[in-house]
C-alpha cells in the first residue's frame, strides 16, 4: 500500500488529562515515529522528553500497516505553574531520518496567534469550561467546535477555560451520509487495514463489504433477530423494530475497519486529503440528488476541521460515549440486550463500536483505568480482527467495569457511564432501563462524600422536560418504549429512587453542577430539595446538539404545551416520580415568551464562581450568538 496519499499525521495531536505534574496527549500517525517533547512555561526552564523517555510511561498501538496510534502519558519532571501559559513543541522523527518534523510541517494552522507554539494553561480552578454533544457532520448546521475555535482565538489567557467536556455521540455509527461512507472505505484501504471475517453475516470478510460499498442497503445485512426467541418476542411484537433501531442506519458501520477510519474523518483535516468524493454508480436518481446535497454540507464540515484540530490541540478534552457512538438504543431495555448480544453478527457490530471507543475516546480519559494486559489484546485485535482475541476483547469490554472516570479538578470532574451498567427491569425485560444500576450509583456516592462541589456529568439529563418524560413513559406503558427512546432517569423507579436519595445525603456536596447532552436541544434548570435545610443546590445544564438540531416545529410545540400543563399552579406537578423539588427553569434571553429551550447547534459555556456554583450560562451558537440562561422564578414550581 503506497503511503503517498496520507499525511504523517492523521489526527491531532489531541491533549487529554493534564495537572501541575501530567500530561496526556494522542496522535494517530501513518507511519511510526520517533518522539520528542518540550514543554516551555513562562518564566521556567523547559523540559525535554526524548522518545525513550516518553515511551517508557506511554504506549504506541499499530491498527494498520498505516496506521499508529500514541498515547503520550508523561509524569513531568517538575511541577507546571498554573495559570500561565505552557506551550508545547512535538517532533516526529520518520524511520531513517534524524530531524524532526514540528507541527510547522504536518498542522500549519495549529496555533493560536500571537503564539508560535501550540500550548495550554492548568487551571488552579475550573472557572469555566465548554461542554457539548451529539456532532452529526452531515446535519445542515454549522459546527459547534468550530464556533468553540473561534470563540477561544478572541480571549486573553486568564479567560479560558479549563476543559472541553464532550459528553456523548463524537461520532455516528449508525447514522452516516453516503458520501462519508464513501471517503471511508477509500480511507480504510489507504490505510492497510487488516480484513475482518465476519460469522453469521451474509458476507464473508470486511473485504467483501468495502469493496461493494452496500451504501443505503445496509439494513438488509443487519440482523433481525437475536438467538433469544422469548426476548425477541417480547421486544419486536410490540415494536416492529429491527436490533439497529436507527431511523437512518442504512449506512450502519460495520466493520472495525469502518469504525475506526469514521473517528480520522471526523477529527483531521488531514484524512480527508486527496480522497475521490464521486457518487457510487449504484445509485438511484432520488439517491443520487440526496448523495449531492449531502457531500455539499460534508465539504462546509471539512473546510472547518483545522479550526477543530487547533481547539483540541490547545484544551484538555474529556469524552463518554452515549448511543450514537455504538448504535442508537444501545442496552435501552433488557430485551434489546437479550437480542442484541444474541447474534454474533449484531454483538460483533456493537462490540466493533466499542473497541473504536476504546482506542479513541477511552484510552485517553483516564490511562490507569486500562492496565497492559488490556492494551496488548486491544494490539491483538486489531492486527487479527474477526479471530478469538478480537471476539474476547469484545466480551470483557462490554462489561468493562472502569467506563466511568473523574479529574481531579477543582470542582472534581465525575463522568458517568450510563450505558454499561444499567438497571435492568425484573418485572418487564422491555420496559426502560435504570441508566445506572444500584453498585454503581452506590459508588458514585462514595465519591461524592465529602465534596463541596462537583461538576458530575450525565450524558441524558437527569432533570429533563416534563412533558417528554410523560411521552416517553406513555410509549413505554404501551410497551413502545424504542419509538421515543425512552432513555431518562425517571423511567426506571429503582434509579430514579436512588439518584434522589443521593442527592439527599447529608454529607455531598453543597453544589451540584450535572452537565448532559443527548436531547438536540439546550436547557437549564435549577433544582432546590425540600426537606434538607441549606441545600444542596443542583443545577441541571444540558447543551445539544454540537451539530444537530431537534426538528424546529415539533421543538417549539413540546416546549409551549410543557409550560402550560406543568405551570406552577398545575395539579399535574403532583402526578410525577420526583418528589419534594423545586424547579426553577433559566430563560434562553432570546426566547419568546413562554419558550424554555434553545433549538441552535452551538457549544455550551459554563462560568462557575469560587464555589463550584454556576456563574453564567451560555450557549455558543453555530451561527455566531452567546445566548444566556436567564433565572426565571416566577416559573418556579414544587414537584
Amino acid at each position: 500500500m503506497s503511503e503517498e496519499n496520507l499525511a504523517l499525521v492523521l489526527v491531532g495531536p489531541i491533549l487529554r488529562q493534564i495537572s501541575t505534574t501530567k500530561l496526556s496527549m494522542w496522535i494517530a500517525t501513518s507511519q511510526a515515529v520517533e518522539l520528542q517533547l518540550t514543554l516551555q512555561a513562562k518564566g521556567k526552564p523547559p523540559q525535554l522528553f526524548d522518545h525513550q523517555q516518553i515511551m517508557q510511561t506511554s504506549q504506541c498501538i499499530c491498527a494498520g500497516e498505516h496506521l499508529y496510534y500514541y498515547l503520550i502519558d508523561l509524569e513531568l519532571k517538575s511541577a507546571l505553574p498554573v495559570d500561565t501559559w505552557v506551550s508545547y513543541d512535538l517532533g516526529l522523527i520518520k524511520a531513517g531520518e534524524s530531524e524532526p518534523l514540528t507541527w510547522r510541517d504536518w498542522a500549519p494552522e495549529l496555533v493560536y496567534p500571537p503564539h508560535n507554539l501550540p500550548g495550554f494553561v492548568v487551571p488552579n480552578k475550573v472557572k469555566q469550561m465548554l461542554h457539548g454533544s451529539c456532532r452529526k457532520p452531515h446535519f445542515a448546521s454549522g459546527d459547534g467546535l468550530v464556533r468553540a475555535d473561534a470563540w477561544l482565538a478572541e480571549q486573553e489567557l486568564d479567560n479560558w477555560p479549563s476543559l472541553l467536556m464532550l459528553s456523548g455521540d463524537q461520532v455516528y455509527a449508525d447514522d452516516v451520509a453516503t458520501p462519508m461512507l464513501v471517503a471511508i472505505h477509500q480511507l480504510v484501504a489507504r490505510l492497510g487495514l487488516a480484513n475482518e471475517p465476519f460469522q453469521d453475516s451474509k458476507l464473508a470478510a470486511s473485504e467483501q463489504l468495502h469493496a461493494q460499498g452496500h451504501y443505503l442497503s445496509r439494513q438488509e445485512l443487519l440482523p433481525k433477530e437475536g438467538v433469544e426467541l422469548a426476548a425477541n418476542k417480547a421486544l419486536f411484537s410490540a415494536v416492529k423494530k429491527p436490533i439497529f433501531t436507527s431511523d437512518h442506519a442504512n449506512n450502519h458501520l460495520i466493520s472495525l475497519a469502518e469504525m475506526l477510519a469514521m473517528y480520522l474523518l471526523v477529527w483531521s483535516p488531514s484524512a480527508w486529503s486527496k480522497l475521490d468524493m464521486s457518487p457510487p454508480d449504484s445509485l438511484s436518481f432520488e439517491q443520487l440528488d440526496e448523495f449531492v446535497k449531502q457531500r455539499e454540507t460534508l465539504d462546509g464540515f471539512v473546510a472547518g476541521l483545522a479550526k477543530v484540530q487547533r481547539l483540541m490541540a490547545h484544551l484538555p478534552c474529556a469524552m463518554m460515549f452515549d448511543d450514537h457512538d455504538v448504535t442508537d438504543d444501545w442496552n435501552l431495555t433488557a430485551a434489546w440486550e437479550q437480542s442484541a448480544y444474541g447474534h454474533p453478527f449484531s454483538k460483533r457490530i456493537i462490540g466493533n463500536a466499542l473497541v473504536a471507543y476504546f482506542l479513541c475516546q477511552g484510552w485517553g480519559n483516564a490511562p490507569d483505568n486500562f492496565s497492559a494486559k488490556l492494551l496488548g489484546e486491544l494490539q491483538a485485535s486489531l492486527l487479527t480482527p474477526g479471530g478469538q482475541q478480537h471476539i474476547a476483547l469484545i466480551d470483557t469490554l462490554l462489561s468493562y467495569p472502569q467506563w466511568h472516570y473523574h479529574w481531579d479538578t477543582e470542582p472534581k470532574l465525575l463522568v458517568l457511564d450510563t450505558r454499561t451498567h444499567r438497571w435492568r427491569s425484573e418485572r418487564n425485560l422491555n420496559s426502560p432501563s435504570g441508566l445506572m444500576d444500584w453498585e454503581a450509583l452506590t459508588d458514585l456516592q462514595q465519591q461524592l462524600i465529602g465534596l463541596d462541589a462537583v461538576i458530575l456529568v450525565s450524558p441524558a439529563p437527569m432533570f429533563g422536560v416534563k412533558l417528554i418524560e410523560v411521552i416517553q413513559r406513555l410509549f413505554t406503558l404501551a410497551g413502545k418504549p424504542l419509538l421515543v427512546d425512552a432513555e431518562n432517569w425517571m423511567a426506571h423507579p429503582g434509579s430514579a429512587n436512588a439518584l434522589l436519595n443521593l442527592f439527599r445525603h447529608p454529607k455531598t456536596p453543597q453544589h451540584f453542577v450535572i452537565l448532559s447532552g443527548d436531547v438536540h436541544y439546550s436547557f437549564a434548570y435549577q433544582i432546590q430539595l425540600r426537606g434538607r435545610e441549606g441545600g444542596p443546590d443542583i443545577w441541571q445544564i444540558t447543551s445539544s446538539g454540537i451539530k444537530n438540531q431537534f426538528p424546529e416545529g415539533l421543538l417549539n410545540t413540546l416546549d409551549r404545551i410543557n409550560r402550560w400543563l406543568y405551570s406552577p399552579r398545575s395539579p399535574l406537578n403532583w402526578f410525577t416520580r420526583r418528589r419534594r423539588m423545586r424547579i426553577v427553569p433559566h430563560r434562553p434571553e432570546n426566547a419568546a415568551r413562554g419558550e424554555r429551550l434553545l433549538n441552535a447547534s452551538g457549544i455550551g459555556l459554563l462560568e462557575l464562581n469560587s464555589d463550584g456554583s454556576p456563574k453564567a450560562v451560555l450557549q455558543l451558537t453555530a451561527k455566531g450568538e452567546a445566548i444566556a440562561f436567564e433565572m426565571s422564578e416566577q416559573d418556579a414550581r414544587w414537584e
